[in-house]
């Protein structure tokens, strides 16, 4: 790699360079110096020499090849980052919390990153090489997160998770089986670049979280709850009502996930303006293509959050999915379609991630958005929409004198059980008012895609002046039993109209039905090298027997990946099984375990087990 003219007295910063340290006879030590902007990636060392009797060249062993990645301790690198306890979080942790569920419900699952495992640098480059990129364009990380983007799905470029949402994973693993990236990884690398089967955000996120981090890419998994997914670039979400009110399904094509995760990574951004390096949203899950491709970011939070939605990388796209109005059209007789309602504050709420230095949520809602109906949060969706397809859409604000909202209590409802909610109506006037109010209950996809609806109901409601009237709504287990999917995800549409006024109401509720955790109990000490033994309980909240339940479990440092075939759980049975392994690290570990099967998914728990060495023990 290096002339001899090249090798230095004393080392400088800034270029490849090299030096000799150490010489002792015929063997001489150098140090080898490279720059902040150098190519990541895998380089073979060859030592060419040149004496009396001849030239000669060494080609070091394969297995001792040179891994170069980023360094965010480096001060002069793109991805430094100054907090030392930020960089224990964002670089070195090697276990995280993955948030989902809904705003009001919001629940967390622990994910094994699991970047420092045996293979995974290895494999995280193979990812990079199966690109097919030039490794010229290696040492800009703006390029390599916006190629690694493209890379975690599979669509345009066999990459590494194949995306499943129709509920039938027959030919795969389901999404909500997955603990952890290391399993995932290691069976794209071990089957030479055949996408993994299957995948939902979460896992695009976890995921993209690991390959950033294994290459030195500080980096974040982040969940954003009531997350837009806007189809036509007109940074709002539109819904569309037909002429009783009621939502005209094959024309609502944007859609609200309850939640969608990605990552977030921190870099400088010498490509954009000053003041927009930091943190940037980079997502791996295949929604919309960008310049041709299913990939997003890297797009500043700093633009996200002003509107500067013109600033690349997909701006705009991330813009929507925190931060768009959601519009209500309503279709006349004509067939036109007019403006009849505005909801200025339905998206993007609690956005989350796991704190630096423990396991508490962190909410981070302010990088990614000013105060929701502040003076500044507003300029930013008018800075924004000027932008959109639908620039002219905006009308000035009418008189709204009755108010309607959906209250959730607790927890919320659990699965199994018949759901409750109250609907508030409230009357601001100081004369009576009447109300003919819609109410739709539907199950969806957590993406917000509509699956059937389950209930329909009608109410006319007299509100007094300064009334304000709760509305007890329930949903009995028999009308939903046999329609949920996955998140078990339910969406409550209301709308109506105030009849003295014309005054249009609507809203959308999304909640979700809870599920059991399981528990998990170890038995006995934790020594490295000797056998140890857990216990896992498990009570079945549904009144059906579930069918060839599969438990799944691992751990970093604790064991591999491992799958078990339980077989069925009776209704209302509860179940305990008994699994052994052998810790293979000393120190704090965690245990994942989860359920799954076709009646019930989303199950999961996880244990804190201190691992202490067998050296330590016998002392």
């Amino acid at each position: 790699m290096f002339l001899q003219n090249q090798l230095l007295e004393e080392l400088e910063d800034g270029h490849w360079e090299a030096a000799v340290v150490k010489q002792e006879d015929r063997r001489i030590k150098l140090s080898v110096n490279s720059p902040p902007t150098a190519v990541i990636g895998r380089y073979q060392l060859t030592v060419g020499t040149t004496c009396t009797n001849g030239q000669d060249t060494f080609t070091q062993d394969p297995a001792n090849d040179i891994y170069m990645l980023f360094n965010p301790w480096c001060e002069d690198d793109s991805v430094f980052m100054d907090s030392e306890a930020e960089r224990q979080e964002y670089v070195l942790n090697d276990v995280g919390k993955i948030y989902y569920g809904t705003e009001y419900q919001i629940g967390a699952r622990t994910w094994n990153y699991g970047q420092f495992n045996d293979g995974i640098l290895a494999a995280c480059l193979f990812i990079l090489e199966r690109s097919r990129t030039p490794n010229s364009g290696w040492g800009d990380p703006i390029n390599v997160t916006r190629i690694l983007s493209a890379m975690v799905n599979s669509p345009n470029d066999l990459g590494v998770i194949e995306g499943n949402w129709s509920g039938d994973y027959s030919l795969g693993t389901s999404p909500t089986v997955w603990s952890g990236s290391v399993e995932i990884i290691n069976e794209y690398y071990k089957n030479k670049g055949t996408p993994v089967k299957y995948g939902q955000c979460w896992v695009f996120g976890g995921v993209f979280t690991t390959v950033l981090r294994c290459l030195g890419i500080p980096a974040r998994t982040v969940t954003n709850f009531s997350s837009a997914h806007d189809t036509d670039v007109s940074l709002t979400t539109d819904v569309y009502l037909d002429e009783e009110m009621e939502p005209i399904t094959y024309l609502n094509r944007d859609s609200i996930w309850n939640f969608h995760v990605w990552t977030d990574c921190w870099m400088a951004r010498p490509d954009l303006p000053p003041g927009n390096g930091g943190w940037q949203a980079v997502d791996g899950t295949p929604q919309e293509t960008s310049q041709g491709t299913f990939r997003c970011g890297p797009a500043s939070l700093a633009a996200v959050r002003n509107g500067q939605v013109y600033l690349k990388h997909d701006s705009a796209f991330v813009f929507a999915e925190v931060n768009s109005d959601k519009i209500y059209w309503q279709k006349s007789k004509d067939g036109t379609f007019s403006q009849v309602y505005s909801e200025k504050n339905a998206v993007g709420h609690s956005i989350s991630t796991k704190a630096v230095g423990s396991d508490e949520r962190n909410d981070i809602t302010h990088l990614y958005k000013h105060p929701e109906g502040s003076e500044e949060e507003r300029i930013a969706v008018e800075i924004a929409c000027r932008y959109g397809s639908k620039a002219a859409a905006y009308s000035s604000p009418t008189a709204e004198d009755v108010t309607v909202e959906v209250i959730l209590e607790g927890d919320g409802p659990k699965i199994g059980a018949d759901a409750e909610l109250t609907i508030r109506l409230k009357n601001m006037s100081s004369e009576k008012r009447t109300v003919t109010l819609h109410s739709q209950l539907a199950i969806m996809y957590y993406t917000g895609v509509y699956k059937d609806t389950v209930k329909k109901d009608k109410a006319d409601v007299e509100l007094l002046p300064k009334e304000e009237n709760d509305l007890a709504w329930e949903l009995e287990y028999k009308m939903y039993k046999d329609q949920l999917i996955d998140q078990a995800a339910l969406m409550l549409t209301l709308s109506g109209r105030v009849k003295e006024t014309q005054q249009v109401l609507a809203t959308q509720f999304s909640f979700r039905l809870r599920t059991p955790d399981l528990v998990i109990k170890p038995i006995g000490k934790a020594v490295v090298g000797e056998k140890m033994v857990v216990e896992i309980s498990f009570t079945n909240p549904l009144p059906q027997v579930l069918k060839a339940v599969i438990f799944h479990m691992e751990g970093t440092g604790l064991l591999a990946a491992r799958k078990i075939e339980f077989g069925d759980i009776g209704r209302h049975a509860s179940v305990s099984l008994v699994q052994d392994f052998v810790p293979s690290l000393p120190g704090p570990r965690k245990l994942l375990v989860s359920l799954d099967c076709k009646q019930l998914t989303q199950v999961h728990g996880a244990s804190d087990i201190t691992v202490e060495d067998k050296s330590s023990v016998a002392s």
